[in-house]
């Protein structure tokens, strides 16, 4: 079972998970977005604060909000869980416990007639995701407010597929009052989710390869996280086994803990030679 389908029990995790933190049922019966005192709380992952079902907040929504407040400049809170996380687990999150990694993963798993593992400029485009980070994540919501003194949370305005998907169409269609506001940037991020599902099944979580700002944060941490991968030169026979499974594109014998890392686990159950293992085993 392992080899024929490796990530069964990461996949079922993630699916509990994505139910957990999206099971306020009364949201979607109502078109309400719960607020009560849960929504203080980040989850790890990618997971849209305005789904009706979300119980607490995406983690990148209140870093934004808090940064355009004027009442808040520090966001020692977001910035301290967003630390914590990433010291203790690295990219984990982005691996286990992310609801749009696994819809991304799934559409993968659909025949399509050409799966693209990489490409000329992928390193170079996985940059994008650090320059979407600064931009659109922090210097924006800080710089660009209004008379107030209020920043937007641009990313989440502009580009995230995410919210379209858990936010934006659910309230749509289960308000008609937004149903007759609709306008052009509603339209912008429809096409922008259509060409994020596309391009899913065709290369491997490419959200979370080019654009995902979380991600970007917590691969600082894959090298000096508490929870990391080892790679034993000695037990490894070179059989490449481990590299051609990583959906993610790297090889973790040569770039153990690399940034891209989602500690998916792969590398460690294809290795005939279990020359990969978790730190300090």
């Amino acid at each position: 079972m392992g080899k024929r389908n490796p990530d069964k029990k990461r996949h079922a995790v993630q699916a509990i998970w994505a139910l957990l933190s999206n099971s306020y049922m009364v949201g979607f019966l109502q078109g309400k977005i719960y607020q009560g005192r849960l929504k203080n709380l980040c989850v790890p992952g990618m997971n849209c604060y305005s789904c009706p079902g979300a119980l607490m907040s995406c983690p990148i929504g209140a870093l934004q909000a808090v940064l355009g407040s004027r009442s808040f400049k520090l966001p020692l809170y977001v910035a301290g869980f967003l630390f914590f996380v990433g010291a203790l687990t690295g990219r984990l999150a982005c691996g286990w416990l992310c609801p749009f990694g696994l819809l991304q993963e799934l559409l993968n798993k659909l025949p399509f007639p050409v799966k693209i593992a990489s490409f000329r400029g992928d390193r170079l485009l996985r940059r994008l995701k650090y320059i979407i980070l600064l931009v659109f994540v922090i210097l924006l919501p800080m710089l660009l407010t209004d008379v107030l003194g209020q920043g937007a949370p641009y990313f989440c305005k502009l580009l995230c597929p995410v919210g379209t998907l858990e936010g934006g169409i659910p309230n749509v269609l289960l308000n008609a009052g937004l149903r007759s506001a609709l306008g052009w940037l509603y339209a912008w991020k429809t096409v922008l989710l259509a060409v994020t599902v596309l391009a899913s099944v065709i290369i491997y979580r490419p959200f979370c390869k080019y654009i995902c700002p979380l991600g970007a944060i917590y691969s600082f941490f894959n090298r000096i996280s508490v929870y990391r991968y080892r790679a034993d030169p000695q037990k490894c026979t070179g059989c490449g086994a481990c590299r051609q499974v990583c959906g993610m594109g790297i090889d973790p014998v040569k770039e153990v803990n690399s940034g891209e890392c989602i500690r998916c686990g792969r590398c460690k159950k294809i290795c005939p030679s279990k020359a990969i293992s978790d730190a300090g085993r």
